[in-house]
C-alpha cells in the first residue's frame, strides 16, 4: 500500500478581487484560500472527493470552528504556499492546521485551525466516520505538540516548531 503525505502543500497567486485597497489579501479571503487548498490537497493527495461522497453517500463535512492568526500580508499577484495537516480526529470531527507562506516558505503569513464535522445530509445530524474514513485519517494523522491555538501561536512565534 502506497504511503501517503501527512502534510500536503499546494501554491497559488493571490487575486486582485481577493484585495483590499492597500493590495493584500482581505483578511475574510484567508479562509476561502486555505479551504480551496485542502479541497483540491485532499482529491489530489488521498483521492477523496468530499462532493461526490455527498452525492453517494448523503454525508460529507461541515465547518464547525476556525482560528486563524495573520502574521504577514500576502499581497497581490503574489505566488503563495499553502500547507496543511491532520492533527486531531475524533469519531466524527476532523481538525486541521493549515499555514500560507511566501513562495519559497521563507516567510509564514498565517495560520488557521479548522474544525469539520461529519454530517449526514440527509437527516441533518452528525455523522460517524465510517471504517475506511478512519482508516485513511489514522494514516495521515500527524499531531501537533499544542492543546490551544494560543498555545501554538506562542510555539511558532518562539521558532520552537519547525512549520
Amino acid at each position: 500500500m502506497k504511503t501517503l503525505p501527512k502534510v500536503v502543500e499546494s501554491k497559488t497567486k493571490v487575486r486582485f478581487q481577493d484585495c483590499d485597497p492597500f493590495n493584500h489579501l482581505n483578511n475574510g479571503s484567508y479562509i476561502n484560500y486555505f479551504i480551496n487548498h485542502r479541497e483540491d490537497a485532499i482529491l489530489e493527495h488521498y483521492n477523496l472527493d468530499m462532493f461526490a461522497m455527498a452525492k453517494q453517500t448523503g454525508k460529507s463535512w461541515v465547518s464547525s470552528s476556525n482560528q486563524i492568526a495573520y502574521l504577514k500580508p500576502a499581497f497581490l499577484m503574489e505566488t503563495i504556499t499553502i500547507t496543511s495537516q491532520l492533527f486531531r480526529k475524533t469519531d466524527s470531527e476532523l481538525y486541521v492546521e493549515m499555514r500560507m507562506y511566501n513562495e519559497d516558505k521563507s516567510q509564514l503569513k498565517a495560520v488557521i485551525w479548522c474544525g469539520f464535522t461529519h454530517f449526514n445530509l440527509l437527516e441533518q445530524k452528525r455523522a460517524i466516520h465510517a471504517e475506511d474514513m478512519n482508516a485513511l485519517f489514522e494514516s495521515i494523522l500527524k499531531p501537533i505538540d499544542a492543546i490551544t491555538f494560543e498555545e501554538r501561536l506562542l510555539q511558532i512565534r518562539a521558532k520552537k516548531v519547525n512549520v
